[in-house]
């Protein structure tokens, strides 16, 4: 099967770059594929296939960018001259762009490409049903808020028009199936990224670290974090620092550096920037805790399976899609109240203060995170499409 995947991929800013990455990493051992296109956005650096492990080849298109309204013409060109065998789009809302136009016209890709009978899968990371639109950045203006939840059924309508829409979570295959009637909605887990060997465990305590990774200011904000931090030291004369690891989201620029500004009276508080594929085992294997400082939650979360895998105890809010992906993969950690520095200091102290605690979080972690390896996920897909191919070629068949 030659395997066309429309993403953003690293170098790439743009969301779900490092999903496309791993998801790529373990396409390629698959004997099922001969070759994967890569229809990627344009970026300064080359793209990273730098593999070690042994693969089909990789062909790489940079042929759309964010937030251009041209994306559907330039991508389905591309499709045109590569000739895939089948497409997925890894996607969310905001994937082509931050401007509604721009985001609509990418997203009605999958549309085009059953119109061109090719087999495509649409994985969508998240619902608009499920999403805060005001805490997510989107609008907080109520009457914006009704348009954008029109033009929000409108483009999953058009996604739905593709042969198999996958989603992470149970939750979101039932309100499709409820609301849109969908018949061709499938849960595939969002899987673990890389699978280490079980950690010992054991961590730096000078200082212990107590980790964010993501894109903040939006929904995902560090400010709470670091004075519930503060506050943890000072009850409890512990050595921690606070390292804020990723970058701005690219709807709120300068996040960050004002954030850094209006703490820098705060001791041992580091922020990262961008952190780099290799760089990332280091980073959770120093951290003794991973935080998400969370207001609302929009999709399956990689940075809870990637803290899954490296055997880390977890504190998170207890809303929405990150509570209910606990419940339904596994996992463990402490909760909070999504809005208070009191709760998310309690939390944490409950962990830095109990090695045992901390390190039995870490390994029901770890064992949740096991349970559904990149590999397992990647297989997933490949019978999914070989589904859609037979069904296809069984209607071709009674049509001729």
């Amino acid at each position: 099967m030659k395997l066309a995947i429309v993403t953003a991929y690293p170098p790439s800013k743009v969301t779900l770059n490092e999903y496309a990455y791993h998801l790529v990493k373990h396409f390629r051992q698959k004997d099922d594929i001969t070759e994967i296109v890569l229809l990627t956005d344009t970026t300064v650096g080359e793209k990273d296939v730098a593999f070690t492990e042994a693969g089909c080849k990789i062909t790489i298109k940079e042929c759309w960018s964010f937030n251009s309204f041209s994306n559907i013409l330039s991508v389905t060109k591309a499709i045109n001259k590569t000739k895939p065998d089948a497409v997925l789009f890894n996607l969310q809302f905001m994937k082509f762009g931050d401007k509604k136009i721009a985001a609509a016209l990418g997203l009605m890709l999958p549309l085009v490409c059953k119109l061109k009978k090719i087999p495509n899968i649409v994985l969508l990371h998240n619902i608009l049903e499920e999403v805060d639109l005001g805490s997510a950045g989107f609008t907080s203006n109520k009457l914006m808020q009704k348009i954008y939840g029109f033009i929000g059924s409108t483009l999953t309508r058009l996604i739905l028009q593709a042969d198999t829409v996958a989603v992470t979570m149970q939750k979101y295959v039932d309100i499709l199936e409820a609301k849109y009637k969908a018949k061709n909605v499938k849960l595939i887990p969002h899987g673990t990224f890389e699978i280490p060997l079980e950690p010992d465990y054991k961590v730096p305590t000078a200082p212990m670290q107590i980790m964010t990774f993501g894109k903040f200011g939006t929904y995902k904000k560090v400010e709470g974090m670091i004075e519930a931090v503060e506050k943890v030291r000072q009850s409890t004369g512990l050595d921690l620092e606070v390292v804020i690891a990723g970058t701005d989201n690219p709807n709120v620029p300068g996040y960050l550096a004002k954030v850094e500004a209006d703490y820098k009276h705060i001791s041992q508080v580091r922020f990262t920037g961008y952190v780099e594929e290799h760089e990332v085992p280091t980073l959770f294997n120093e951290s003794a805790v991973v935080v998400f400082p969370y207001t609302s939650t929009t999709g399956s979360s990689g940075v809870l399976h990637q803290a899954g895998s490296y055997g880390k105890a977890v504190v998170m809010p207890d809303l929405g899609d990150l509570a209910l992906l606990v419940q339904d993969e596994g996992y463990r950690g402490e909760f909070f109240e999504a809005t208070s520095v009191e709760s998310l200091a309690q939390a944490i102290e409950k962990i830095v203060t109990n090695e045992a605690y901390r390190i039995e979080l870490g390994k029901v972690n770890y064992r949740a995170a096991t349970a559904h390896p990149m590999s397992e996920i990647a297989t997933m897909y490949l019978d999914t499409f070989d589904s859609i191919i037979a069904k296809k070629s069984k209607k071709g068949t009674v049509m001729a």
